[in-house]
């Protein structure tokens, strides 16, 4: 990935392009990712700018009424203006609509401090408001093609599960798991997780379990030689589940059968295709 350093000349990340500009001059970005910033992360960092400064500068635009807009720094002049600054250095820079959105996506991402929702929802701005593709969006935020469409996943999950991602009650590990699960039941499933107070690996089991009447419903095959089922083949099928993100069954009778590997978009099935044979679309 290319990060903010990559995104701003050397001669001004060196310091040459930093100027004090008044901290009451400049006014949020609007396409900040974040859509929460914890007070207390934010008197947290003003109680160390207090001790020791604003070590990183904000990045900035300039405003026809001679304001400053945020493009990458919100938390950090925040923080400035709760310990009391009445300046913050700043690299102002002149950007387009959508390299603001850029930066600021990838200083959250770059320093893990964005809800994967959030990140989930910058992504599909980025796609739809400025036709990029998954690709591109990996190369710009320094992640896999495949991390950026699981991200981009979560956002097909039920409003009241989204709610529940975003407010901490469950992690992104159990939203993954709940995207195993077909979507009429997920939402009762995240609620028997919150009762239960489920870990991700019972939420999956339990998800599976959920799916497995869905899986075929024609008759199951019966081997004499495995009437019952077989460990190794779903030790295979957890493997396989692990790997690839997504449900996966394997039906087999006296040793042949078939691999079910289940996708929910074309986008999912080349994220898929991409994990099988190791190589990018």
């Amino acid at each position: 990935g290319r990060g903010l350093s990559a995104l701003i000349p050397a001669s001004e990340e060196n310091g040459g392009g930093y100027t004090e500009i008044p901290v009451s001059a400049i006014v949020p970005n609007p396409d900040q990712p974040r859509r929460e910033i914890g007070e207390e992360s934010i008197q947290e960092l003003a109680a160390s700018i207090r001790e020791h400064g604003v070590l990183q500068p904000v990045i900035v635009q300039p405003l026809p009424d001679g304001r400053y807009q945020l493009v990458a720094g919100e938390r950090r002049w925040r923080a400035a203006r709760a310990a009391g600054l009445s300046t913050v250095p700043a690299l102002v820079r002149q950007v387009s609509e959508e390299e603001r959105l850029e930066m600021a996506l990838v200083e959250n991402v770059q320093r893990e401090d964005i809800s994967p929702l959030d990140e989930a929802m910058a992504y599909r701005t980025l796609i739809e408001r400025f036709g990029m593709t998954q690709e591109q969006i990996a190369r710009k935020v320094g992640k896999s093609r495949t991390a950026v469409a699981n991200t981009l996943r979560l956002l097909t999950l039920e409003p009241e599960i989204q709610e529940g991602l975003q407010a901490g009650k469950i992690s992104e590990g159990h939203a993954r798991a709940l995207l195993m699960a077909p979507a009429e039941i997920r939402v009762e499933l995240y609620r028997q997780a919150l009762r239960s107070g489920w870990s991700v690996r019972e939420l999956e089991r339990a998800a599976r379990l959920a799916s497995a009447p869905s899986d075929d419903t024609s008759p199951t095959p019966v081997s004499r030689e495995t009437p019952e089922p077989d460990p190794h083949l779903l030790a295979l099928e957890e493997q396989l589940r692990q790997t690839l993100a997504t449900k996966v069954k394997i039906h087999c009778t006296n040793g042949r059968g078939v691999l079910e590997i289940h996708f929910y978009d074309l986008d999912e099935l080349a994220r898929l295709v991409e994990t099988i044979t190791g190589h990018a679309r």
